[in-house]
């Protein structure tokens, strides 16, 4: 038997709504944490007294009583944590985990007992169900009856309004009548708020961002009230669930922060967070309405009968002492500004993003705070309006997302760095974060590595042979870097200028012709040696159609065997859908499982290497590749004859409504001589065979860059 005892969801009933956490037995204390508030409950060893294991609604609970007189119900256990549970109790706390039954006979007719905080009615001493005292809102009397009413919870669909107890008149005792007996014990333990006696303190016009106004906050032992021009609040401390001091921005005012659970209420509006707004500059001198000897024995040094200083000083400290919760305040961050907040907008409304040491929050329309505990991941996203911001994301457990947009870019190295440093997932949705994010991000953009992805993969090895195949083009082929319009310019005029002197005189075009082929030559011959130094494509692989078949891997296999089913247990599911919900389901398998699979693909890889190696010594990926050369020569052949063909074509006048340079070239020689016809068209067909070869060796767009 270990020194601690742990589990999870464990569940706890909160006014009607089950809440789940984590408990945990140790040696010295019993503690429990409730995964949706964060709000802990311990329990010292010591007091503990009583242990109950019931069967409840959501399996097996335990019921745990203290010494203080204090009762905590947990549910969740299974059938087999009981004999643990029994041995470590008898070993480590000396106290007995006794079974027992609940009555669910369905009898309305029992015996009302009232235990510490709770009203049990049982029935043949067995309990049918029993009332928290503490969720019990107003308790109202009649002759024979006792109503009583409960406090609603907002996260419950049903929730339990009243219950009334027929109370029949005692014929044993007469001066006491039996009816308001049992009202005194409901309202003795009961969580009604009555404003009696003198108020601790006063604390007049303070300004309150929500609920908006300006209210006079009266302090009492129990509960604190606000009162204002149109509403009127009472707060129980055991409802305070938190206390923040956080400083503005503009280092003039403060404030405090009052987390409520569960919320204020002003019709359908709920009031999770009490915010006050104080400036710093406002002093004040408070004098307790106790005395000394009580305010020395009440608080044990933390107040003082009169005090004075800053007016959120004398709040705070007093709020601190009854509430008996720490105030949370800002950590070590500090934003590109100095400010220990960060401003942003959430929603529609421009606010600050506190960066705490356990958790973020948000002040102030409407208040967010976020645990570190429940954040599944975060996310910096560019701005959607303009790239001199950007976006934070939030994503809880839950499935909740929060976006706080509009963040200053100058405050994202801080924010990374403080996010980083918490250990918080970072996820990065995308390449869109990496310009102007100064490149921190991509560090951690593949925090999701469970999520395999072949397809994105084999597109990125792709997309690097092409950039790389475009640097190359780049780099070695000169004809963009050496190009000049004014030659182009001198060309094109010299062609339309010979053009037009052929009408007037053969030999004017004779001479401008021989400075054009000399100047073309020049230029052929300077692209020729160019694009010698050009380096060649690399080719795609040539895939073996007749050697052995890949092997698959271990998940290819598992989902081959698995489609079917998933088909099965999802009617109507789409082929991507398949894919994904496939993929949930491989994350999510054991090892053991998971290692059957690998050694199937294990054979199957060494069976594939044993068929290549077999195919290989057969000769089978030689022919393949003989076979390809043939073909890329006989190709080459017919793409030379058919060039070859075209051009005599044109040379013969193919065509009348379209006339090639060649056959107006050809036109002009007609004009002269026959030795000079025939020389020029010497010149002429060196020219083509050099443009042929250059059509073999270099792809169509410098053929056309060459004509």
């Amino acid at each position: 038997m270990g020194d601690t005892l742990e589990f999870n969801e464990i569940y706890q009933e909160v006014k009607g709504s089950w809440n789940d956490g984590r408990l945990r037995f140790s040696k010295q204390n019993v503690v429990y944490k409730s995964s949706k508030t964060g709000k802990v409950d311990s329990i010292p060893a010591g007091e503990l007294n009583m242990a109950q294991w019931r069967r409840v609604c959501l399996g097996h609970g335990i019921k745990l009583g203290t010494s203080t007189g204090h009762i905590y119900k947990y549910d969740g256990f299974r059938d087999t944590d009981f004999e643990k549970i029994s041995e470590f109790f008898k070993t480590n706390y000396k106290v007995e985990l006794a079974e027992k039954d609940m009555c669910v006979k369905g009898w309305n007719w029992g015996t009302a007992k009232f235990s510490g905080p709770l009203l049990s009615f049982d029935i043949n001493d067995n309990t049918a169900f029993e009332i928290p005292l503490s969720n019990v809102s107003q308790c109202a009397t009649g002759k024979n009856e006792v109503t009583l009413e409960f406090h609603q919870n907002d996260d419950t669909e049903v929730s339990l309004m009243e219950v009334r107890f027929y109370v029949p008149p005692s014929q044993s005792d007469e001066r006491q009548d039996p009816v308001e007996a049992f009202a005194q014990n409901v309202l003795s333990k009961a969580d009604v708020i009555q404003a009696t006696g003198d108020a601790v303190c006063i604390f007049k016009e303070l300004q309150c961002l929500t609920p908006r106004g300006r209210y006079d906050i009266r302090i009492y032992p129990t509960f604190l009230h606000l009162h204002g021009k149109t509403f009127d609040y009472k707060i129980p401390y055991t409802t305070v669930l938190r206390l923040f001091l956080l400083p503005h921005k503009d280092q003039r005012q403060m404030f405090f922060v009052i987390s409520l659970d569960p919320p204020i209420k002003q019709g359908q509006t709920r009031y999770h967070f009490l915010i006050l707004l104080f400036s710093k500059e406002e002093d004040i001198n408070l004098t307790l309405n106790m005395s000394e000897e009580d305010v020395e024995r009440r608080f044990e040094g933390k107040l003082s009968k009169n005090m004075s200083g800053s007016l959120y000083e004398m709040v705070s400290r007093v709020m601190k002492a009854l509430v008996n919760r720490k105030i949370t305040v800002p950590g070590n961050f500090q934003g590109h500004s100095g400010a220990q907040c960060i401003t942003c907008s959430y929603k529609a409304s421009s606010g600050l993003l506190y960066p705490l040491e356990r958790g973020f929050i948000y002040v102030h329309k409407p208040p967010v705070h976020l645990r570190f505990e429940e954040i599944s991941c975060v996310n910096f996203a560019r701005g959607t309006t303009t790239t001199r911001s950007f976006d934070f994301e939030i994503e809880t457990k839950q499935g909740n997302q929060y976006t706080f947009s509009s963040i200053e870019r100058e405050e994202y190295g801080k924010l990374f760095d403080f996010v980083n440093a918490k250990k918080l997932n970072i996820k990065n949705r995308g390449f869109k974060e990496k310009k102007g994010m100064k490149g921190k991000i991509d560090e951690y953009s593949d925090s999701d590595d469970d999520q395999h992805d072949a397809y994105l993969e084999r597109m990125k090895a792709e997309g690097k042979i092409r950039e790389e195949g475009n640097d190359s083009d780049d780099s070695d082929g000169g004809s963009d870097e050496s190009f000049n319009p004014g030659e182009e310019d001198d060309d094109i005029a010299e062609e339309y200028d010979s053009n037009a002197s052929a009408s007037d005189s053969s030999d004017e075009g004779s001479e401008s012709e021989d400075e054009s082929a000399k100047k073309k030559k020049a230029k052929k011959a300077k692209v020729v040696k160019e694009k010698k130094e050009k380096k060649p494509r690399k080719e795609k692989k040539q895939k073996d159609t007749g050697g052995p078949k890949r092997p698959m891997s271990a998940y290819m296999l598992w989902l081959n065997s698995s489609r079917e089913r998933i088909k099965a247990d999802n009617p109507g599911i789409s082929i991507t859908e398949i894919s994904k919900k496939a993929g949930e389901m491989w994350r999510q398998l054991g090892k053991d499982e998971k290692e059957e699979w690998e050694t199937k693909a294990g054979e199957a890889k060494r069976q594939y290497d044993k068929l290549k190696k077999e195919y290989k010594e057969s000769g089978g990926g030689s022919t393949s590749s003989s076979k390809k050369e043939s073909k890329k020569g006989g190709k080459r052949e017919e793409k030379k004859r058919k060039s070859t063909g075209g051009d005599k074509d044109r040379e013969r006048g193919g065509n009348d409504s379209f006339k090639s340079r060649e056959f107006i070239e050809t036109s002009e020689e007609s004009s002269s001589d026959s030795d000079h016809k025939s020389s020029s068209k010497r010149k002429k067909k060196e020219s083509e065979d050099e443009e042929e070869e250059e059509a073999v060796s270099t792809p169509a767009s410098s053929e056309e860059e060459s004509d």
